[in-house]
């Protein structure tokens, strides 16, 4: 019951933090929404999970980050997978 709660709390946590890095990348449309006080706080959040990505895939003519997308596929798609991998391989063991 522990495991799975745990495993329920980190998946929530994927959740939420994929749609603060939406938020994030939306407020980059808005002229200095990214330097308001909610965007610095969001920036302290997701620029430490982006930063990897932007080493992998620089931005498209300096200007069109296109890491974001590959940030939020593994933070929806890869990283839930994995997490129920190994919740599914200690539940059986």
């Amino acid at each position: 019951m522990v495991l799975y709660t745990i495993f329920n709390v980190l998946i929530t946590f994927c959740s939420v933090y994929s749609w603060a890095i939406l938020i994030y990348i939306l407020l980059s449309w808005v002229p200095n929404a990214q330097g308001s006080k909610f965007g610095q706080l969001l920036g302290r959040i997701c620029e430490p999970f982006l930063e990897p990505f932007r080493k992998i895939i620089p931005p498209i003519g300096g200007v069109l980050d296109i890491s974001a997308i590959l940030a939020l596929i593994v933070l929806n798609q890869l990283l839930p997978r994995g997490l129920q991998s190994i919740y599914q391989f200690l539940v059986t063991m």
